[in-house]
């Protein structure tokens, strides 16, 4: 809720400014439009072209190993790279040339010299690439429309001619850089073939021939194919042997059953096994037809059958030490052969070895003859693509829409100029108040009154006080002062403390009329109460109360007279006064002397209240006379009149003499200006069914009107009264 009040109170300021500084604002904004109005009224009308161009690059990559490469529009840096191109003498100069803009622009006979031109011509371009295309706008600007459109098509030809030119010329270096090139390349090939052929005859008294590659002249290496023959035959020795051995163990292992039965999976080369062994399978077979026809085991056939059977395996298991024996020597055959084999193989690797530590130099320069010639071939690939791609017709720039000359200017834009005044007036016109009112030092708000001086504000009394000598007490007027009493009433240290002086910093602020309102309204509560007129310098009391200044305080303080014959009864009862009296300049003197402070404590002693009109504190003595005699002092401040600096002083002129300081009174408040001052004028809503702004409206034409009748000499001494005593008057 705090904060919320806080932003409210600071919305509220701000609208007091503007309120305030209302006639300032409508000035300032007034001068800002009017004078934008009348600038965009004279300001030339100038009118805009437009050619509508779209730009295809033709710049091309030269290379003599990738294809061509095209550099598109979509690059956002092209659009302005192509402005600055068009804005270059190369192409506006044949623009001038061609137009003669130099005698055309001239104002005599007298041709303007090319540069100017340029300048001015540079000066009417502009462009602007339409985003997400390849679409140029180029525009001129011309108090003429033809010339404009003349200008910019102009521009845009000689342009397209220019890039034509310029491309072609690019084609025509590029293709001579890539011959230049490939001739290089051809030469490096000749040279590196020719290392090759050098080395290949080196190599050929070594009987090393390179079949691999089909060029003339290469060689190869016979002893490759006869290392790669002894590798088979190495493998094949190895694989015979892994399989004898294996042979060998399984016989070792087998019983003479076991070896009867796997003769014949084994190549046995024993004439005798192999003369045996037939007969042996071919009984065994007739063994097993003749059980299977019904014969039994002791059948005679049988028998003898099986007796021939155990003769033949009884020979082959006598065979057995053969077999074995012929295994192991195939066995030591085998390895006999392998170790030779191995043997022609490790010379035939060596030999293979020197081979190619003798022909490695001719291996390199075959390798780098051949990246070579690999090269120099795409290179020519390259270049013939290339000189197809380039014999195709291109058009860098293409004109789709030409200038036409313009049916109403560009400029000035009489909506957008207004617009943007009226913004600009109206910040302008803000800014200068709130500027004016920053350096305005002068006190605006009770706190800053009760933050400068540190003693409360014990009234606010808004501008057009009437003089309630004359009104009467029964007006809003009065509440004020009664506002006023009941905060001095309270402020009082004792109730014996009742001599009060009014003071300001300057003339004009309002203290006469507060202390003549304030004795009324002390008068109308009951108080016994004198005012004393103590400004001998411009004394205003006796026209407020519409009396004689014959005899007053100036009399009294300089001749013998009692104190009876100067205090007066005013019409108001309780109230009397004291006025100036003729004469008071001289006796300004007599402030401080032991008479007037006589007077004081005698006025003290008869009255409940002592009220002392005094000059204002800053610049005379007078009022700090009468404040070292005074109980109470209080401060009048003008509203929005003297700089809050001034408050300080004054505070500090009443603190010198020892005065007692119990408040202010802010006076003269504009409430219509000043809206948060109407809650502590608000009471003007309880005087009158419609309003109490409205009575004292009607009390004024009242006394107007007598005015001009003459009907009432005092209601025209006190409409007097109320602007003299705020301006003149103090």
């Amino acid at each position: 809720m705090a904060d919320a009040t806080e932003v409210k109170l600071h919305f509220l300021d701000y609208w007091r400014v503007i309120r305030i500084r209302a006639g300032i604002i409508v000035l300032a904004f007034l001068l800002v439009v009017i004078s934008a109005g009348v600038a965009t009224y004279f300001t030339p009308k100038r009118f805009t072209s437009s050619v509508f161009m779209e730009l295809r690059s033709t710049a091309q990559t030269m290379s003599a190993y990738n294809p061509m490469g095209m550099q598109g529009t979509g690059d956002p840096r092209f659009g302005p790279t192509q402005f600055e191109i068009i804005q270059r003498k190369e192409i506006l100069y044949p623009v001038i040339d061609t137009l003669n803009l130099t005698t055309r622009w001239s104002s005599s006979e007298t041709p303007i010299p090319r540069d100017i031109a340029y300048r001015i011509l540079r000066g009417m371009l502009g462009v602007k690439q339409v985003r997400n295309t390849e679409i140029l706008e180029l525009t001129a600007t011309s108090t003429k429309p033809d010339e404009a459109s003349e200008i910019v098509n102009t521009v845009a030809e000689i342009y397209q001619q220019k890039i034509v030119e310029l491309e072609q010329g690019r084609k025509d270096v590029g293709l001579g850089s890539l011959d230049d090139q490939i001739k290089k390349q051809e030469e490096q090939v000749a040279e590196r073939f020719a290392e090759v052929r050098r080395l290949g005859e080196e190599l050929r008294a070594l009987n090393i021939v390179d079949l691999n590659v089909a060029m003339p002249g290469d060689l190869q290496d016979p002893s490759r194919e006869m290392l790669m023959a002894k590798e088979g035959e190495v493998n094949a020795a190895r694989t015979s042997l892994a399989a004898l051995q294996s042979q060998l163990r399984q016989i070792e292992q087998m019983d003479k059953s076991e070896l009867i039965n796997s003769i014949t999976t084994m190549e046995v080369a024993d004439p005798s096994v192999q003369r045996i062994l037939p007969q042996f399978q071919e009984a065994k077979s007739t063994e097993a037809r003749l059980l299977n026809s019904g014969l039994g085991p002791k059948h005679p056939e049988v028998v003898s059958l099986r007796a021939q059977m155990a003769v033949f395996e009884s020979q082959l298991g006598d065979a057995d030490v053969a077999i074995r024996g012929s295994l192991e020597s195939r066995l030591k055959v085998s390895q006999s052969q392998l170790a030779a084999l191995e043997k022609q193989l490790d010379e035939a690797r060596n030999r293979q070895q020197d081979a190619r530590s003798a022909s490695s130099e001719y291996i390199e320069a075959k390798d780098r003859y051949l990246q070579a010639n690999a090269q120099l071939q795409n290179m020519r690939a390259s270049l013939q693509m290339q000189r197809t791609e380039l014999t195709m017709p291109r058009m860098p720039a293409i004109i789709w829409e030409r200038a036409e000359p313009a049916l109403s200017p560009s400029s000035p834009n009489v909506t957008l100029n207004m617009t943007l005044a009226t913004i600009v007036g109206l910040i302008t016109a803000l800014g200068l108040a709130f500027f004016i009112e920053y350096l305005d030092t002068s006190v605006k708000t009770l706190e800053e009154v009760e933050n400068y001086l540190g003693v409360p504000v014990l009234a606010v009394v808004p501008n057009g006080i009437s003089n309630l000598g004359d009104v009467g007490s029964e007006t809003a007027d009065a509440e004020a002062y009664r506002i006023l009493r009941t905060n001095v009433e309270f402020n009082r240290k004792t109730p014996t403390a009742n001599t009060i002086t009014v003071v300001s910093g300057g003339v004009g602020e309002g203290k006469t009329t507060t202390i003549h309102n304030l004795g009324y309204i002390f008068a109308q509560g009951g108080y016994s109460t004198v005012l004393v007129d103590a400004d001998l310098r411009r004394p205003a009391q006796h026209r407020l109360l519409h009396d004689e200044n014959e005899v007053g305080l100036a009399t009294y303080l300089m001749s013998a007279i009692p104190i009876d014959d100067v205090i007066k009864q005013t019409k108001q009862q309780n109230l009397f006064s004291i006025t100036s009296g003729k004469s008071s300049t001289q006796a300004i003197g007599y402030l401080n002397s032991q008479r007037m402070t006589d007077l004081i404590v005698a006025l003290k002693n008869r009255f409940d209240i002592v009220l002392i009109d005094s000059p204002p504190i800053l610049g005379v003595s007078d009022a700090s006379v009468i404040v070292s005699e005074a109980d109470c002092t209080i401060i009048v401040v003008q509203h929005r009149r003297f700089p809050r600096a001034m408050l300080q002083r004054v505070k500090q002129a009443v603190l010198n003499v020892g005065g007692n300081i119990i408040g202010v009174v802010l006076n003269n408040v504009d409430v219509k200006h000043d809206a948060a001052y109407g809650y502590y004028t608000s009471y003007y809503d309880y005087y009158a069914v419609d309003g109490g702004k409205k009575k004292r409206k009607n009390s004024k034409r009242k006394a107007d009107a007598e005015t001009k009748t003459g009907s009432a000499p005092k209601a025209v001494t006190a409409a007097r009264s109320t602007k003299e005593g705020d301006a003149d008057a103090y």
